[in-house]
């Protein structure tokens, strides 16, 4: 990845920007553990709250069920948040990349992540695991609450449960993947929109690092500054539609600026997807207003995280059109 920065140094600076390398360290415990340890927690959770509901203690299966997930919402959100970057195991260091016109405050910064990472599972099926688990978790504790406790109702849903599991407990993390889309395809985007942009644009450009492993960079970066605006960009397919993906309350000054950069173009404006994060969630959670730009479709989703995601499968013809809108979006914000 040091050659990539390098590159990515290179092209700002031929742009204008004076560039610096800011290194942070982090805890890869919950990017790269916490969410098969959370899939695990949570299929265990359901198959007790069975064996309760159909040995004749439905209300005691729904306060298991209830006390389980709100253990793991609690400790599960301290580890996506602080423990990120305070928790003393599994500690690594990483390397962001800001760049800024000399003598002149950012008052929008452009994002895109440099790591990639690969899984046995693509993220789409990482996506569809967690949600049909808490899909179960939620009819379990409904049936609970209504008393029933006939065994082959509980029976399915265990097993339903135990088959979305299966994704979640796969989402381990590996290096080899090749990144293409994910996310040397953002990271083209940005550069290219940061060198269209006019010199006396207050824009600042954040090429993050450890994204995968639970949005490190951008959780390091994010805390030590005063919340403005980041308009990230994580995955530019050839073909598919412009996503903006928010998360939290809807930035509607955001997607605003999106839509008319986007020119007349269909723009989809969605929350975040269950099982997929981005660098926008960091800020969001840091006090900033941000989104995630991205284009594609479900076939992309097929393709991240997986050896799949390369060159052979990517030509870049994206990468121009979501570059414009990018830098469109950034001016208007910044006015």
């Amino acid at each position: 990845m040091a050659d990539a920065r390098r590159y990515c140094a290179e092209v700002l600076q031929a742009a204008g920007f004076g560039t610096a390398e800011a290194p942070f360290q982090f805890s890869g415990f919950p990017g790269r553990l916490g969410t098969p340890i959370g899939g695990a927690w949570l299929a265990i959770a359901l198959t007790l709250a069975a064996h309760l509901a159909v040995t004749g203690h439905p209300m005691m299966a729904a306060c298991s069920l209830v006390a389980a997930t709100a253990l793991l919402g609690i400790v599960g959100g301290l580890l996506a948040s602080r423990g990120v970057v305070s928790l003393g195991v599994m500690r690594e260091t990483g390397v962001n990349l800001e760049a800024t016109r000399p003598g002149m405050a950012p008052h929008v910064w452009l994002v895109a992540h440099i790591d990639s990472k690969w899984q046995p599972i693509p993220m789409l099926a990482r996506a569809a695991g967690i949600t049909t688990l808490v899909l179960c978790a939620l009819a379990a504790l409904a049936l609970a609450i209504a008393g029933v406790s006939a065994t082959g109702a509980w029976h399915w849903l265990t097993v339903v449960g135990w088959i979305g599991a299966l994704p979640v407990l796969l989402s381990v993390v590996g290096a080899r993947g090749p990144g293409a889309l994910d996310n040397a395809s953002g990271v083209a985007a940005v550069l290219a929109a940061a060198s269209a942009l006019p010199h006396v644009a207050p824009v600042g450009v954040l090429i993050t690092d450890a994204e995968e492993l639970g949005l490190a960079g951008a959780r390091a970066w994010a805390a030590r500054r005063e919340p403005g605006i980041a308009l990230n960009c994580d995955g530019v397919d050839d073909t598919g539609v412009l996503s903006v993906m928010y998360n939290g309350r809807r930035p509607e000054s955001l997607t605003a600026a999106i839509r008319h950069g986007a020119g007349g173009a269909c723009v989809r404006i969605m929350p975040m997807i269950p099982g997929v994060l981005a660098d926008n969630v960091a800020f969001t959670s840091a006090g900033w207003r941000s989104v995630t730009l991205s284009k594609g479709s479900l076939r992309t989703l097929q393709r991240i995280h997986t050896m799949s995601d390369d060159l052979a499968h990517l030509s870049g013809a994206g990468i121009d059109e979501v570059a414009r809108v990018l830098a469109r979006a950034a001016q208007e914000l910044c006015q």
